[in-house]
């Protein structure tokens, strides 16, 4: 039976409809994976099927004594202060003794008059005894162990990472049937995502989330379902399956449309004529053609696709940034040990490495905004520097949207393009309407996309990018790939998305532990590649025992997931690109052989010493270059197919 269904679900918050008679099942053990646009209703879904919030019209249904969790995109503990307190929060019965026999014992160690404590802790112990609630706190104890927390640490000191952890612990504690999880991906990094994966793989219950990660979505989930114009569309198997099956989809609905549209202008047109359409025996041809225009009306549009166009302001050195031995600590931690770099014009680095190590440090020693303790740094000359602050302190709440984009001005500058900011906004897929409402009425993913319209609004030919793929809607984050990587600047970039890693960067740079860091080619698979972190790992998998928290070497995939061969974005441009530069190879190679074969170029002086030996040079070069793409066009087509 079903955990949990709805029927002909409705519910509205403005002009459109987010759920417009949606039906939707989850089945014991599934593993369902929620996508769709930002502002579709996804979270909404996620609070109907939690009963935290009613339907306008349709039917819920819940299996008896289903347990439900929901993780939320910002976690809220409420007056908790300590681990175990927002853990056990997550439990019915005996939390509020349990959570005060915690900080009493806690209070012990730091108490001068322990006596009223010891009596009140006995006090305690009596009553959850009789209760049978120490297999609760039990319970709370093995869930904080398992995902490797400190059970007395304040929640104030945490990072955004260890917050989301608790966050899990707290759903986990009560072993739901059932776990929402809304952007679990969400500041962590990627080997908390790497665990996070194998901890939902292993997971017995059913478990819904929603993500923009498509290399989670690939190893997690076992169906799709999309929240499209207010329905649910279901598809069996992980994400790249759905993207499958949805371009067919889209295709025969373009179809459909198209054909529809066709008939109904070929109705008005015959409407148009007059006296014929109001005879009696065309009466039926007339009401067929209201019906269409019925029908017409009501069909909801695909929302269009965000409108990215990015200044790259003026051309800046080449050279961008030096770093020769450069070292950074702050106390007797070191974040950079030695590190030496050159950075030039073009370049788009991403940075790996677990929260905390420094990634943030680098960035600052690399664009001169920190002082090295040790080393030099030289930078070039002509850098416009413009940053994405993951944790968006560049918005003002109170600000409309309009004033986020262009302070004080109706229009914009972009490049040569002279923009108003109602249109640019438009851009971005925020309506006209929207343009004078403040910036809090935003959700988490159109936030973010009011960011990327104020950074893109303004010149740079250096981008810093920090999180930028945080709540974005997967169409978004493919656009914004395509961008980036025609963007003809320098790029720095700390994301935790593999996928987008793959994409957009050339090369990376590492925290290998330590404060060392290690420059790579390529992107996160690049890296695993060359490193050996994919065998590593491996042989971790295999360990009986891993620790609670991992290292950044377990973020590797296991050798021979289907990830192993599947090709990234980038790898398959670089395929379909390859017959022509070989085709382009080849009929200069014929034309070269040609030039050298012929007498004439020899004689009366049409050809100089240098002349002859450029020629054979270029035609051993050019046999060189067949070569190695003939190897690489055989290397992915076999992984592709």
């Amino acid at each position: 039976m079903a955990l949990v269904s709805i029927t002909q679900a409705r519910l509205a918050f403005g002009l459109h409809a987010l759920l417009d008679g949606a039906d939707f099942s989850i089945e014991p053990g599934e593993r369902l994976a929620l996508i769709g646009r930002n502002g579709c209703g996804k979270s909404t879904l996620l609070r109907v099927i939690a009963g935290e919030e009613d339907l306008d019209d349709g039917l819920v249904v819940r299996d008896s004594g289903v347990r439900i969790a929901r993780l939320a995109q910002e976690p809220d503990f409420g007056t908790a202060t300590r681990v175990f307190e927002a853990v056990a929060a997550g439990l019915a019965g005996e939390t509020e003794r349990l959570a005060e026999y915690e900080r009493l014992s806690a209070a012990l160690a730091s108490a001068h008059d322990t006596h009223p404590l010891l009596e009140r802790l006995h006090e305690l112990q009596e009553e959850l005894e009789q209760t049978g609630a120490w297999s609760l706190r039990s319970r709370v104890e093995r869930v904080i162990d398992r995902l490797g927390l400190d059970p007395r640490a304040q929640l104030a000191t945490l990072s955004g990472g260890n917050r989301k952890r608790v966050a899990l612990a707290r759903s986990l504690a009560g072993e739901p049937d059932l776990l929402l999880l809304d952007e679990p991906t969400n500041h962590l990094d990627l080997s908390s995502i790497a665990w996070l994966e194998e901890l939902l793989i292993a997971h017995t219950g059913a478990l819904i989330v929603v993500t923009h990660d498509r290399r989670f979505l690939d190893r997690v989930a076992t169906r799709v379902v999309e929240l499209d114009r207010g329905r649910l569309l279901s598809y069996p198997g992980n994400f790249a399956a759905y993207q499958r099956r949805k371009a067919e989809q889209l295709a025969l609905e373009q179809t459909v449309a198209e054909k529809f549209d066709k008939t109904l202008a070929l109705e008005e047109v015959w409407i148009r004529q007059g006296v014929e359409a109001r005879r009696t025996r065309n009466q039926g041809r007339v009401l067929r053609l209201e019906a269409l225009r019925r029908k017409r009306a009501e069909r909801r549009e695909r929302s269009g696709r965000v409108q990215l166009d990015l200044a790259v302001g003026d051309r800046s050195g080449k050279l961008v940034a030096e770093l020769t031995d450069v070292s950074k600590a702050f106390g007797p931690r070191p974040l950079v040990r030695d590190f030496s770099t050159t950075i030039v014009r073009g370049d788009k680095i991403g940075l790996i490495g677990d929260n905390g190590v420094g990634k943030t440090t680098l960035l600052r020693l690399i664009l001169g905004e920190l002082e090295p303790d040790s080393g030099k740094v030289r930078l070039g000359v002509g850098l416009q520097v413009a940053y994405f602050d993951q944790m968006r302190s560049a918005l003002d709440d109170d600000a409309t949207l309009a004033e986020t984009i262009s302070p004080g001005s109706e229009w914009i500058e972009i490049g040569e393009r002279r923009q108003h900011v109602i249109s640019y906004l438009g851009d971005f897929l925020f309506p006209p309407e929207r343009a004078r409402a403040p910036v809090r009425s935003l959700s988490g993913g159109e936030r973010n996309r009011l960011l990327l319209a104020r950074l893109f609004a303004r010149p740079a030919n250096v981008l810093v990018l920090d999180e930028p793929t945080n709540d974005l809607d997967i169409d978004t984050l493919e656009l914004l790939e395509e961008l980036l990587q025609d963007y003809t600047g320098t790029l720095f970039l700390v994301t935790h998305d593999r996928e987008f890693l793959d994409s957009v960067v050339t090369q990376t740079i590492v925290a290998e532990g330590d404060g060392r860091w290690v420059e790579y080619a390529g992107g996160y698979d690049d890296w695993l590649s060359q490193s050996g972190a994919a065998e590593r790992a491996a042989q971790k998998s295999a360990a009986p025992a891993p620790p609670a928290r991992p290292t950044l070497r377990r973020a590797a995939e296991p050798a021979g997931s289907a990830r192993a061969t599947r090709l990234s974005w980038r790898e398959q441009r670089e395929l379909e690109a390859l017959p022509e530069r070989i085709a382009l190879l080849e009929a200069e190679q014929k034309q070269l052989h040609a030039r050298l074969a012929d007498p004439q170029f020899y004689q009366g002086g049409a050809a100089t010493n240098d002349d002859v030996r450029q020629a054979n040079a270029r035609s051993g070069e050019i046999e060189e270059q067949l070569l190695a793409c003939l190897t690489r066009w055989e290397e992915l087509e076999a992984r592709s197919g």
